[in-house]
C-alpha cells in the first residue's frame, strides 16, 4: 500500500502523507467533492482535479496489483514460474504489460467438441460422419 502511495504521490508531485490521508478518506467512503471541500486541512489542500486524478491511479494501481497477485499464483501452480519471470511479473507497470507476460501461461478455454475429443468421442463422431446410410 506504501509503494502504491508513494507512486501516486510523485505523480501528482504532493506529499505522500498528502496521498496517505486521501486514500484514508477514500477507502472510509468518502466522495471526491466532499473530500475536496470539507477535509481540505486532512489532505493538505488537494483540489478537486488531484483528487479525481488520486482515485482513478489508485483503482488502477489495486487492480494491477491484484491481477499480478492472481497471475502469479496460476503460473506457480503450473509449475513454470521462473525467477526471472517472477521479477518481470513484479516489475510490469502497466495491465497490458502483465496480461503480455501471462499470456503464454493462460489456460485456454476448452469448448465442448474439445471436451467431447478428451472423452474418446471423436473415433465415433468420425465413423457417424462417414456413415451414408445416416
Amino acid at each position: 500500500m506504501d509503494s502504491i502511495n508513494s507512486r501516486i504521490a510523485e505523480e501528482l508531485g504532493v506529499r505522500p502523507q498528502q496521498v496517505a490521508a486521501a486514500v484514508a478518506l477514500l477507502d472510509e467512503g468518502s466522495t471526491v467533492p466532499f473530500i475536496s471541500r470539507y477535509r481540505k486541512e486532512v489532505t493538505g489542500s488537494l483540489d478537486d482535479t488531484q483528487l479525481r486524478h488520486l482515485e482513478e491511479r489508485l483503482r488502477y494501481l489495486r487492480e494491477l496489483d491484484d491481477r499480478r497477485v492472481s497471475i502469479l499464483a496460476s503460473i506457480e501452480e503450473q509449475g513454470k514460474l521462473t525467477p526471472e519471470l517472477a521479477r518481470d511479473i513484479k516489475l510490469a507497470d502497466t495491465k497490458t504489460r502483465l496480461e503480455d507476460l501471462y499470456l503464454p501461461y493462460k489456460q485456454k478455454r476448452r469448448t465442448k467438441g474439445q471436451i467431447a475429443l478428451e472423452a474418446g468421442l471423436g473415433e465415433l463422431a468420425d465413423g457417424l460422419f462417414n456413415d451414408p446410410s445416416l
